[in-house]
């Protein structure tokens, strides 16, 4: 079996991957860095990302603000030291991706353009018209792919840690020849991003299948807060149509969301109406159109004037267009689907997870710093926070020199299960759907969760070397960590709402944490 040696390796090519490969460069200059990528270097979520990224910039703004908003989006379960890291080094990080050559929109005087998004009390939300993420992902992957210490590993799979005596040394991988080979590194870290394809119905690349998350919980990692779940409140709902993200930025600058009839209706649900948190939105359009028996609600941009329309939000109109939709005349049919995860691998402030020579960083990691809720636009934030901190942390550790044991392939043959496995997906993610979206209760969990785990069984039978059965397993592992937490969480809290537990209980102020098959409960610190 090939193996081959990188003093860090780097799994994901998203903002939080690539940054962070670029950090551990400019830190250790002598350092051979691995970034191994299932597809291409902007095929990611932060590549999709349209909304933008949040930073204190107006000069009546401050850190507490922002951090004040962060808490209250998190409902009580926002790790305070965390937050405050978080929104204090924001200003720094903005100017550190401006002289990368990252093109924020200006105002007519020079300045920052700053928008509005839900649950943000204040303008500070940078963008780069609607496709924020893109203009972010297209500079960090150029850099990287200049970068002679960054070997860049396309196409290639990682199937499970290379684990010795419960220290992490590497990572098992697929490559595009259905080889498997052996990537041994002292310092791995997870930057593959969420899974919101659990679900039928999302915003995210297909990519996003909870691939880091799985594959820390195999080897034994703590995992936390899987039940919290974000539902983007308005993705493009047409019957032959991707869920395209219609961007929050949208709301924040003036549309109405509004019923077939034009009534305003999410003022009945909230004082904000459609600029109350993410949750309360979705869960207000979810509930309307169970009243109403109608299949979509409506985003009318129309209040927005036509040049910031065409300015803000370029990508919008042209993905529009391409369904015959004139957004200045025409209101935009959505619905709510999965967005953004905010569980996943536990990691301190500085990355590190509860296994020697883990770290993770971006969506796939658990900081503390959304709760139960994120707030809109910490996310691409949080990538470049926390991906300086873990650079900075393993940098700063001596040189690593060690042997692991010969290493022992997984056990992979083409059985011809394809079309069995790929039955196995649509219905994990259906299923997942059906019982862990946007409105749960314990017999659809318990049901699903029994069905999830015969899947588990039975796909380790199935085992072939394809993306298909790699992602489909990862897949499976995510939905048992989803309906294991949201059983265990017998209240409603942020994006988590239990029908048969509606209310919020202090008594359930704490994390969920799942390690191995043992779940239990951990206090807010």
């Amino acid at each position: 079996m090939n193996q081959t040696r990188f003093d860090a390796l780097i799994v994901g090519s998203g903002a939080a991957g690539l940054y962070t490969a670029l950090r551990i460069t400019e830190l250790a200059p002598n350092w051979r860095i691995g970034l191994a990528t299932k597809d291409n270097l902007s095929t990611s979520a932060s590549d999709w990302a349209q909304g933008g990224i949040a930073a204190v910039i107006d000069k009546n703004d401050a850190p507490q603000f922002h951090g004040k908003d962060t808490l209250q989006a998190g409902v009580g379960l926002c790790e305070a030291e965390a937050v405050d890291i978080l929104v204090n080094a924001a200003p720094r990080q903005i100017q550190q991706l401006i002289a990368l050559g990252v093109d924020f929109d200006r105002a007519e005087d020079g300045s920052l353009a700053l928008t509005l998004e839900a649950a943000h009390s204040m303008r500070r939300v940078l963008h780069s018209a609607d496709t924020t993420g893109r203009a972010l992902v297209s500079k960090l992957a150029a850099a990287v792919l200049q970068n002679p210490q960054i070997q860049v590993l396309s196409q290639t799979l990682v199937l499970d840690l290379h684990m010795d005596k419960g220290r992490c040394g590497g990572v098992f991988y697929l490559d595009r020849d259905q080889e498997i080979g052996c990537l041994v590194s002292p310092i791995v870290v997870l930057a593959a991003g969420g899974g919101a394809q659990v679900f039928s119905q999302n915003t995210n690349p297909p990519s996003s299948t909870g691939d880091g998350v799985a594959i820390a919980w195999r080897a034994g990692a703590v995992i936390r807060d899987m039940e919290f779940v974000q539902f983007h409140p308005t993705a493009l709902a047409l019957p032959d149509a991707p869920r395209f993200l219609i961007s929050e930025a949208v709301r924040g600058e003036g549309a109405h969301l509004i019923d077939r009839q034009g009534d305003r209706f999410a003022f009945n649900y909230h004082p904000k109406g459609e600029l109350a948190p993410r949750d309360v939105v979705s869960r207000a359009i979810f509930s309307h159109l169970q009243q109403t028996k109608e299949a979509t609600v409506f985003l009318d941009l129309q209040p927005i004037p036509k040049h910031t329309i065409s300015h803000r939000f370029p990508n919008i109109i042209k993905i529009c267009q391409q369904w015959q939709i004139d957004i200045f005349s025409t209101p935009i049919p959505v619905t709510p689907a999965a967005h953004y995860c905010m569980g996943g691998i536990v990691v301190d402030s500085d990355g590190a997870t509860s296994i020697e020579g883990l770290y993770a960083v971006g969506e796939a990691a658990s900081t503390g710093v959304h709760g139960a809720n994120r707030l809109a636009s910490n996310s691409l934030l949080e990538c470049f926070v926390f991906g300086e901190r873990l650079a900075e942390r393993v940098c700063a550790q001596p040189t690593q020199i060690f042997v692991l044991p010969k290493a022992i392939a997984p056990q992979l043959a083409d059985r011809g299960n394809s079309a069995t496995i790929q039955n196995i997906k649509w219905v994990i993610q259906t299923l997942s759907w059906q019982a862990a979206g946007i409105c749960r209760v314990q017999a659809e969990l318990e049901t699903a969760l029994t069905q999830i785990i015969r899947w588990q069984d039975e796909l380790i039978n199935l085992a072939e070397p394809s993306r298909l059965w790699i992602e489909t397993r990862n897949l499976a592992d995510y939905a048992y960590l989803l309906m294991r937490s949201a059983l265990f969480r017998t209240e409603s809290r942020g994006a988590h709402y239990r029908d048969d537990f509606p209310d919020t209980d202090p008594s359930w102020r704490s994390h969920t944490l799942i390690t191995g098959q043992d779940i239990s409960r951990s206090s807010i610190l």
